[in-house]
């Protein structure tokens, strides 16, 4: 009898034991299911929640209009800018893991969300091609083709920045020439009967130097051949090469053209108040005046879209022509970035913009996160009250709280202030006014 009872104290014993490992294991359990749930939400599901939003904008065509004939086709085209994908001089490994993660889950949202058919970088694609040697160079186009990697049937167009080759006094044939050995080197596309030109923007220098001279008998060859598209009869001078579509093209660029400053630029992705009045510096902030009276005579675009400045801004130049300056697309540059998506016809276009998830919103979620699984680990240790416990103890405490509303009250008139009377007071005035009640 004695040795069964020694077995069954054992025995409980062992259960009391137990029970504090499983409750830390319960513990510990929860704890991993939120980091992981907060990590999966983080990472990957508010990409999805905040570019479902996005939707390509329509555009008209004759057919909206009660116009008879073949409906046009409408290009799908995403315009992004100034990517600066991190090198080995100035690159934080942090830093290049933080930004590139953000840009490749957006794009590949983007891709799989909206399935554009064709994809515009406008420069500042890497943000050391400038100088980076050959194996620095092949080590960031490799990460580039991983975070923008993209089914066969979208194309994907980029134009060169300052960042990729250098401005003007830094540039050379080599850097431009291993910037297009990745990327198409046609500044001519067509697709759809829609005509893109892509500018070096760099070399519109106007100092006569080779690669300028260059760049500009390429501009006039490709004006001559939209001219010749735009004649019903074709003229003997466009001779026998194939004739472009007859629609106006859209002007691809890394520098803006010219403006004074961003002051007249709004909406809440512009530049920041102290920056908006800076004088821009031609050549360095936007293209000089000549160039870019060069580009709208030569090339008459109907629409130009720029990057190089990190803000949005919407500016009219000439006849009506509007210039859409596009955001960066990395939290590097912006807290809140974005690109444009376009809905293109051969004779009209419209735009719209859509946001990528603001880097604030991702660290204040990890902070709050962070911060309840603070508390939860130190209310478990018995360091401070669990919030479900603290709550039930207030609640408690208040219901146990006496009413003091219901006591009786003096009130006062003048300098006389009546008062309830206590029990003795009360027996002594009976007695001297010899009423005795039972």
């Amino acid at each position: 009898m004695a040795a069964e009872d020694t077995a069954s104290t054992r025995l409980g014993a062992g259960r009391q034991h137990l029970r504090p490992l499983k409750r830390r294991g319960l513990v510990l359990l929860r704890l991993t299911a939120i980091v992981l749930a907060v990590l999966l939400f983080c990472e990957f599901l508010i990409y999805y929640l905040v570019i479902f939003r996005c939707s390509w904008p329509a555009v008209k065509t004759p057919a909206d209009a009660g116009g008879l004939g073949t409906p046009e086709p409408v290009l799908r085209a995403m315009f992004l800018a100034d990517t600066h994908l991190l090198g080995a001089v100035r690159g934080h490994w942090l830093d290049k893991l933080r930004r590139e993660w953000q840009m490749e889950r957006a794009f590949q949202t983007a891709l799989w969300l909206l399935q554009p058919e064709v994809v515009f970088i406008l420069g500042d694609v890497f943000d050391e091609g400038k100088w980076s040697s050959s194996q620095a160079w092949a080590d960031d186009v490799g990460r580039f083709w991983k975070i923008f990697r993209h089914p066969p049937h979208v194309q994907l167009r980029a134009v060169a920045g300052n960042h990729d080759i250098g401005f003007h006094y830094q540039m050379n044939t080599y850097k431009i020439k291993r910037f297009e050995k990745v990327f198409n080197p046609e500044r001519l596309f067509s697709w759809k009967g829609i005509n893109f030109v892509m500018v070096n923007s760099v070399a519109l220098e106007g100092d006569g130097c080779d690669i300028c001279s260059g760049a500009e008998a390429e501009l006039l060859e490709i004006s001559h051949r939209l001219n010749c598209s735009r004649e019903e009869h074709r003229p003997q001078e466009c001779g026998d090469r194939q004739r472009l579509p007859a629609s106006a093209p859209i002007l691809l660029q890394h520098f803006p053209l010219y403006r004074r400053n961003d002051a007249n630029c709004s909406g809440e992705d512009a530049a920041p108040p102290d920056e908006k009045y800076t004088p821009f510096k031609e050549r360095y902030d936007a293209l000089s005046q000549e160039a870019s009276r060069k580009l709208l005579w030569w090339l008459r675009p109907r629409l130009v879209l720029s990057g190089h400045t990190h803000s949005a801004c919407e500016v009219l130049h000439g006849a009506g022509v509007l210039e859409v300056s596009v955001p960066s697309f990395s939290w590097r540059n912006r807290n809140n970035p974005s690109f444009i998506m376009g809905s293109v016809t051969p004779t009209e276009y419209a735009l719209a913009k859509c946001y990528l998830p603001c880097e604030d919103t991702v660290l204040t979620t990890y902070c709050t996160a962070a911060g309840g699984l603070v508390l939860l680990t130190l209310g478990h240790a018995g360091l401070v009250a669990s919030p479900f416990h603290f709550g039930w103890n207030m609640l408690r405490k208040f219901k146990t709280t006496p009413d003091t509303s219901l006591e009786p009250l003096s009130f006062s008139h003048s300098s006389f202030t009546m008062r309830p009377w206590s029990r003795t007071a009360i027996v002594k005035a009976r007695r001297s006014t010899g009423i005795f009640l039972e």
